[in-house]
């Protein structure tokens, strides 16, 4: 039989217990000491991130996108004793010069906040113009061919507030600092010669926040068919001049405000709602997969029935060619609800490419006619711009075309 341990020796293996339990406790707090101490330097890392705001294209279009965004619409303001072209110039010269500046963290020049410039958090500021503005300034016959805004849908609901624009500023960021001290410095600046159309602020959750696919309001996986490559941005997003040669790297966008109906949305099943999508929720694979990125098989019948239905969004909405292939780039809306309503919240839907006739039209008049979404989402506003080519570090944007 074993020896029995004798008092003296229980106490001590108690003590050992004790003091074996106080150091994994102190082991404990050093390892959450050092995960948050991890999660700070993480995070300091991407608020002092920085996207290049120089070279051949403007940054923030095929940047992976930002947890923030600010898209803003300006009108250019009558100027006494000054031109349309010049008061653009002038406004243009003002952009570059502030955002090559804030974008890597520097304070613009007489920055009255220049600690808020410190953190630019990814920030990235891309210019547009308007379709009309071409006019404007004297130069329609420098209008890019594409730059035009797309024809009328049965499903529009169009409301002017959300509609045109001379000129375009899209400032995405990972901090919503960044983001208002950037709008406050690059619209002060040009208050006398511009003025505000509309203001559209949307968000990403963080999965989205690195380039991958984000979650909409409507509980959806949102972009996971995209462009993701080189050549796929030269092929379909990025202009190669041959209408206009001062508009090469530049790119067309199309952006539209989709309400959705979210108090009409609760009212259906969860079944029911994969069916108008195609797609699972929880997972956002095609009801044919098991994961997102799977190949819907469109033809895949259960006792005869298709199991992705013909009228699901992602069957209306797939290209039915290679020139229909767009880059997405959406963001989530949260607004104050009008009277009645519980929410007012949607997609600002940003889509980039070289020709919206052949690429945007096609596929968003398919969608009109026949998305099984439609009873649940409303396009209350659009707009096209021509994103300026990029910029080299002795210019400034839309030199190519004005100087």
């Amino acid at each position: 039989m074993a020896e029995r341990p004798s008092r003296g020796q229980l106490r001590l293996n108690r003590r050992r217990l004790f003091a074996g339990s106080a150091a994994v406790v102190a082991a404990g707090a050093t390892l959450t000491q050092c995960s948050i101490a991890r999660s700070s330097v993480t995070q300091e890392l991407s608020d002092s991130a920085v996207e290049p705001f120089h070279g051949r294209h403007q940054a923030g279009i095929t940047t992976a996108p930002q947890a923030h965004a600010l898209f803003v619409a300006l009108d250019l303001a009558p100027a006494p004793g000054r031109g349309p072209r010049d008061a653009l110039a002038a406004v243009l010269k003002l952009w570059t010069s502030d955002a090559a500046r804030l974008t890597q963290g520097r304070a613009a020049l007489a920055d009255t906040e220049p600690e808020l410039a410190q953190r630019p958090a990814r920030l990235t500021v891309t210019v547009g113009l308007g379709p009309r503005l071409f006019d404007r300034i004297a130069l329609g016959h420098r209008r890019p061919r594409a730059a035009a805004e797309p024809p009328g849908f049965a499903t529009d609901r169009l409301e002017p507030q959300w509609c045109g624009g001379d000129l375009l500023l899209q400032i995405c960021a990972d901090d919503p600092i960044t983001l208002a001290h950037t709008s406050r410095v690059l619209l002060k600046n040009v208050r006398t010669m511009t003025t505000v159309r509309w203001r559209q602020t949307g968000f990403r959750n963080a999965a989205g926040g690195r380039g991958g696919s984000m979650r909409n309001l409507m509980g959806q996986i949102d972009g996971t068919v995209n462009i993701t490559d080189a050549a796929g941005f030269d092929r379909h997003v990025w202009h190669d001049g041959e209408d206009q040669p001062w508009f090469a790297g530049g790119t067309i966008l199309v952006l539209r405000r989709i309400r959705a109906e979210m108090d009409t949305w609760d009212e259906i099943d969860r079944a029911s709602k994969e069916l108008a999508v195609g797609r699972r929720l929880d997972t956002g694979a095609p009801l044919t997969g098991s994961s997102e990125f799977d190949e819907p098989d469109f033809a895949a019948t259960d006792r005869g029935i298709p199991v992705i239905p013909p009228n699901s969004h992602i069957a209306v909405a797939r290209h039915r060619s290679d020139d229909e292939r767009f880059l997405r780039r959406p963001y989530n809306y949260d607004d104050a609800p009008p009277t009645g309503r519980t929410t007012d919240s949607g997609l600002i839907f940003a889509t980039y490419q070289r020709d919206p006739a052949a690429q945007f039209t096609p596929v968003q008049r398919r969608l009109a006619e026949a998305d099984a979404l439609n009873e649940w989402i409303t396009t209350i506003g659009s707009a096209t711009f021509a994103i300026l080519p990029g910029v080299d570090d002795d210019g400034y944007l839309g030199e190519s075309l004005l100087g």
